[in-house]
């Protein structure tokens, strides 16, 4: 038997994705955002409420990264989530966090997690809150590769489990990718 949820914003897997952006005055700042993903081939889609310092940066610069996540740094991801920008100016660096520029984008990258994506804005709609992003360049710190490619189970991933409000990490092989399904063709 099958339990209902009604309409709600539950999936698995839900990344925990930072968002890093520049405030007016340069600083950098980062917040956790759990509602985003790849929205078309070089695409990114997130919800952000337009109340967040991170919105209001958007809009200014027209930049920012996406890091992932990872288990390492728990509990900074989790800060810059419930700490916010508008009362903390700071919580970059509270966080603990080393705002290194992007050559890509005006938007910082977190040295401290190891893989991230360099956007620029495409749109943000205040109504729904949907920030449309173009990815211009997807980096990956040498830690988490092994032969050249990035893996999953080096970068140990958070994801967010929406229905509980726990973080879980990502890791495990259990399969290959466009192969284990030819078995039943």
């Amino acid at each position: 038997m099958r339990k209902d949820f009604g309409a709600k914003a539950i999936l698995f897997p839900m990344p925990v994705l930072i968002i890093g952006t520049y405030n007016a005055d340069g600083t950098p700042n980062a917040m956790n955002a759990a509602w985003g993903g790849i929205s078309d081939d070089t695409q990114i889609s997130i919800c952000l409420s337009p109340t967040h310092k991170t919105v209001e940066n958007l809009k200014l610069k027209k930049a920012f990264t996406v890091s992932v996540a990872d288990a390492k740094h728990l509990a900074e991801c989790d800060y810059v989530g419930i700490a916010s920008g508008n009362n903390v100016p700071d919580k970059f660096a509270k966080a603990g966090f080393t705002a290194v520029k992007s050559d890509k984008v005006d938007a910082p990258l977190i040295a401290e997690l190891p893989f991230a994506l360099e956007c620029e804005m495409i749109s943000y709609d205040d109504q729904t809150c949907r920030l449309v992003g173009e990815i211009v360049n997807v980096c990956a710190d040498e830690s988490i590769l092994t032969d050249g490619k990035i893996d999953i189970a080096k970068l140990q991933p958070l994801v967010y489990n929406p229905s509980a409000h726990t973080y879980h990490v990502v890791g495990n092989k259990v399969g290959n990718a466009f192969s284990d399904g030819k078995k039943l063709m």
